[in-house]
Parts: structure tokens; C-alpha cells; sequence
């Protein structure tokens, strides 16, 4: 780096002070150049998912066989919600299995499963927790013992026991499921969305990801990614990846990248929305995101060379790569790295470089923090109908978003050092798909309320 700082200087291509200066700066540069060149499509998609809405206009020739898949540890006060909404799905009951795994449960919510009518295994193992163990012993017995056999559907739609479905939910999945795709995400809102700046910040995300990642995706016929819950997976593709064998603590991405390395591509259905119940306290937040850095952080490990070797022959490996790799890194690289070139320079006496490097800090968090603000600015606008909650706070809540992202700097240095379990999530908020219903009707009321008065 001296080097080149002293052939810029020496050529007349650049002036520093001295040479700390420069590699300070050179560094800024490149790192904001690769930074940009990563990310530039994101850009493009949030331009385009903004003013354009995929529409999917394939009609399914057939309603096939489906199992949903519900992974349940102790979630007594919300499962029996999430099998009402399915019950009430505008799908033929003969065509459709409710399956759930009572993985370690110390309470009823097997009992409370077997009485709604589901087919229920019963999971004790302590020592492999997680939800991608949890589903990998499940289709090892549905699909390697013959009493089972007759059970087996043609596709799984996995869903978490929080989620509450819309009465078209899986008439939506079965279309894009119909039309060819194996593996099909949906449109994940959020049924907790105005609790708070720490509900609205993953709510805003998750339409985010709907709106304006999975949708581009989509239309510019590239791969979409699995997130958590509310996903289809063909049974076959279940089998050939040895029955879910996804161990990482973020076992969805983990999935995604191997079948963007396969070449094959992950659907969107844009109208198969199912509601997600957010955690409410910062100590919740804080645990499942630091799994998910961690998560993402094992993921890259264990695909990045891969998906390196293949981006320049595949948009889908180069797009799922930007996903994973830690973008993370580049911001702590410049929130962290410039002050203490800062410290270091004011030490040694050099103000000039001192100056710079705080600036650069300030610039760069003026930019993410605007990205982020755009982007909420942006979801609020085009997804206002799906947005649960007073349209007040909706707005107010947008202007807190760049907050909960910046929270994730320090999740993702912790993460990056430290050792993360699973750990279960506690879910409270027990509301049905007609509460939901009705809520949305009102608001509807209300709006259409509105409209006609400002006509008068």
C-alpha cells in the first residue's frame, strides 16, 4: 500500500500530506468501490420493486397433495391459532396433511395438535437442538418407514407455530408450486408489526424482502431465498438433500445456497401472505439475530469459495453471495477500523488524517443510515394496506428502522467471536386470523370512511 501511495504521488495522480494519509484514504475508496460494485443490483431491485409488483398469471392445472410442517417446542398458547387459519384455507381438506413436531415440549401442545386433528411426532433429543435437526429426524421416519409411506405428499410447506395463513395461502403456494418452481417463499408479514420500534424494524424488513427482493428476483427470473418460515419444498428435493440436511443456525439460507449452486432457482408467490409474530424486547431481538449473524457467518464458511467459483457464471450464486457475505464486516471495517486510524493518528500527532478518518466514519453512517431510511420510506408507501397498526405510528415507526439496522453492527462483532446456540423464542401473542380479519376490515372501513368524506 506504500508503494502504490508513492506512485500516485510521485506520478501527480494524487496529493497526501504523508503516507498514512493516503492509505487511509485509499482504503476508504476501495472499500467503498467494492462495497458499491456488491451491492449495486440491490439498488437496482429496490428501484424496481418499488414501482413494479410481480403478478403471477399462471392458472395450476392441479391442486396437489400438500403437508404442512409445523416445528413446535412448547407453543400451547399460539399453535391452536395457526391450525385454525389453516383449517379455514380455501384448500380441499383431502388434498392437505397438518404435520407437527413436538420437539422437547414440556407441555400440551402435542395434545393440543392431536385434538385439532394433526398427525404429531413426538421429539426428545437435547443434545441436537435446533430446528434444522428438529425436521431432519422428522423426514427421516416419514420417508424411510413403510407405515408412513402413504403419508408422504407431493411438496412441504414449513411453517412456524406463531404464523397465522390468509384464507388463500396455499391456493397461492400451489400455483407457483404448479407452475414448475420446487421451492417456492412467500410474502411474510409481521401480526405484531406497531408494538414497537423493535417489531416495526423487523416488520419493515420482511416487506422489504417481499417487495422488493424476492419480487425483482422474480421478475428478472433469478433465484429467490427461503427466510425461516412460510416456504414450500418439494418432497423429492426434501430427499435428495438427504432429508434436510441443514445443521447451520440459519438452516433456511443454508438450503438456499445449495440449490442456487445447483442451478435451480426459488419461486415467489407475491399473494401467499402468511402473518409472523416478532419478538418485542431488545434481549429477544438481540438473541435470535446474533443467531442469524452467526448463522450467516457459517453459511459463508462452509459455500463462499463455491459460490465465488460460480458467480460469473451464475447472477443467482453472485445475488445469494451478496445475501450471505458479511456485509457486516465492511461496515465494522468502517465504523470501527477509521477511529481507530483516528486515535492512532491523533496519538502520533497527525491531525490531518485524524480529521479525515472521522469524517469518513461520519459520511459513511450518514449513508447507511439513509439507505435504510429510503428503504422503510419506500416499504411504507407501497405495502401501506398490509401494514397492521395505527397510520400514525406506521410513520413514526419508519423513521426508527435505521436504528434497528445499526443495532445489528454490534450483534454481528459479538456473533463474530462468540459462541451461539439455538435457544428457543417465546411466543405470546395470541391472536386469530379472524381478529386479524376483522382488524383489516375496520381499517378498510375507516379508509374508504375517509375517502368518501374528502369527496364530499
Amino acid at each position: 500500500m506504500d508503494l502504490i501511495v508513492r506512485l500516485l504521488r510521485d506520478n501527480g495522480v494524487l496529493e497526501f500530506p504523508n503516507a498514512f494519509y493516503g492509505v487511509v484514504w485509499i482504503v476508504a475508496q476501495v472499500l467503498g468501490l467494492l462495497f458499491i460494485l456488491m451491492y449495486l443490483h440491490q439498488f437496482v431491485y429496490l428501484i424496481v420493486g418499488t414501482f413494479v409488483r410481480f403478478k403471477d398469471k399462471h392458472v395450476a392445472k392441479e391442486q396437489h397433495r400438500i403437508g404442512i410442517v409445523i416445528s413446535a417446542r412448547n407453543e400451547s398458547a399460539v399453535i391452536g391459532n395457526l391450525i385454525q387459519s389453516i383449517r379455514k384455507c380455501d384448500y380441499p381438506r383431502e388434498k392437505l396433511s397438518v404435520f407437527v413436531i413436538a420437539d422437547n415440549c414440556t407441555d400440551n401442545t402435542a395434545q393440543i395438535c392431536r385434538d385439532l386433528g394433526c398427525i404429531v411426532f413426538e421429539r426428545s433429543d437435547l443434545t441436537r437442538v435446533g430446528k434444522g435437526f428438529a425436521l431432519h429426524w422428522f423426514f427421516e421416519q416419514l420417508h424411510t418407514d413403510p407405515q408412513y409411506a402413504a403419508l408422504v405428499p407431493e411438496a412441504y410447506i414449513i411453517v412456524d407455530a406463531d404464523n397465522l395463513l390468509k384464507a388463500d395461502f396455499l391456493t397461492e403456494m400451489n400455483r407457483a408450486f404448479d407452475s414448475g418452481y420446487r421451492m417456492v417463499t412467500s410474502y411474510r408479514n409481521t401480526k405484531n408489526f406497531c408494538k414497537n420500534w423493535i417489531t416495526a424494524g423487523y416488520g419493515y424488513w420482511f416487506l422489504h424482502e417481499a417487495r422488493h427482493l424476492s419480487n425483482c428476483r422474480r421478475l428478472f427470473h433469478l433465484s429467490c431465498a427461503i427466510s425461516g418460515t412460510g416456504f414450500l419444498i418439494a418432497a423429492d428435493v426434501v430427499k435428495e438433500y438427504d432429508n434436510w440436511n441443514f445443521f447451520t443456525l440459519t438452516e433456511d439460507i443454508e438450503c438456499s445456497t445449495t440449490y442456487a449452486l445447483s442451478g435451480r432457482k426459488v419461486g415467489f408467490a407475491p399473494k401467499a401472505e402468511l402473518y409472523d409474530e416478532q419478538p418485542e424486547t431488545f434481549k429477544a431481538a438481540w438473541r435470535q439475530r446474533e443467531r442469524w449473524a452467526k448463522g450467516f457467518y457459517q453459511v459463508f464458511g462452509k459455500s463462499g469459495g463455491k459460490l465465488i467459483a460460480r458467480c460469473f457464471r451464475s447472477f443467482s450464486c453472485f445475488d445469494i453471495l451478496t445475501t450471505i457475505f458479511p456485509a457486516l464486516i465492511y461496515t465494522m471495517l468502517m465504523l470501527i477500523g477509521f477511529p481507530v486510524c483516528a486515535v492512532v493518528a491523533a496519538c502520533i500527532g497527525d491531525t490531518q488524517t485524524a480529521i479525515m478518518a472521522l469524517v469518513m466514519v461520519g459520511e459513511s453512517t450518514a449513508i447507511l443510515l439513509g439507505l435504510m431510511l429510503i428503504i422503510a420510506a419506500s416499504v411504507c408507501v407501497t405495502e401501506w394496506r398490509h401494514i397492521r397498526g395505527n397510520p400514525v405510528k406506521k410513520i413514526l415507526l419508519l423513521f426508527t428502522f435505521p436504528l434497528f439496522m445499526a443495532t445489528y453492527i454490534p450483534i454481528g462483532f459479538v456473533a463474530f467471536f462468540k459462541k451461539v446456540e439455538w435457544k428457543p423464542i417465546a411466543h405470546t401473542a395470541a391472536v386469530t386470523i379472524d381478529e386479524l380479519a376483522v382488524e383489516d376490515g375496520q381499517t378498510d372501513a375507516l379508509r374508504n370512511e375517509d375517502r368518501s368524506t374528502r369527496s364530499r
